[in-house]
């Protein structure tokens, strides 16, 4: 076989290798137990009020209630932000649209205390910001 034979030779088998490589199915590395982990669940308890189940459909599409439990904002800034949010999609009917703003900025505003999230899956917090743990 000449030089550029055996050339060819290899490097056609150097490609069908790495082709045969690349076309494996790459299965995910599974650590026992793990396979399909719980999610992970923050406190979804918004305050009560006439609008917490819109909060609740329209803003939980999206996030999380901890996005929502942790903000401290003013009336203004919550009209901005649920304006925002209308213009990426959230589904908030206009007869909706003051009322929700009214409920987040009622519950949600600067003079309430700091959110203090749970330290554990059986611990959350009051609106008041004490600590209750749930059996």
């Amino acid at each position: 076989m000449s030089h550029s034979a055996v050339k060819s030779f290899a490097l056609t088998s150097l490609l069908a290798l790495a082709t045969s490589l690349s076309a494996q199915e790459q299965k995910p590395q599974i650590i026992e137990g793990l396979q399909n982990p719980p999610p992970v669940r923050f406190p979804d308890d918004l305050p009560p009020g006439p609008m917490r189940g819109k909060a609740t459909t329209s803003c939980q599409e999206c996030h999380e209630a901890r996005i929502i439990l942790q903000q401290r904002l003013s009336k203004a800034v919550w009209t901005k932000e649920v304006d925002k949010m209308v213009k990426w999609g959230a589904v908030i009917d206009a007869g909706d649209h003051d009322a929700l703003i009214d409920y987040l900025s009622t519950n949600f505003n600067p003079d309430q205390p700091p959110y203090s999230p749970p330290r554990s899956a059986s611990e959350s917090t009051n609106r008041n910001g004490t600590k209750k743990t749930s059996r």
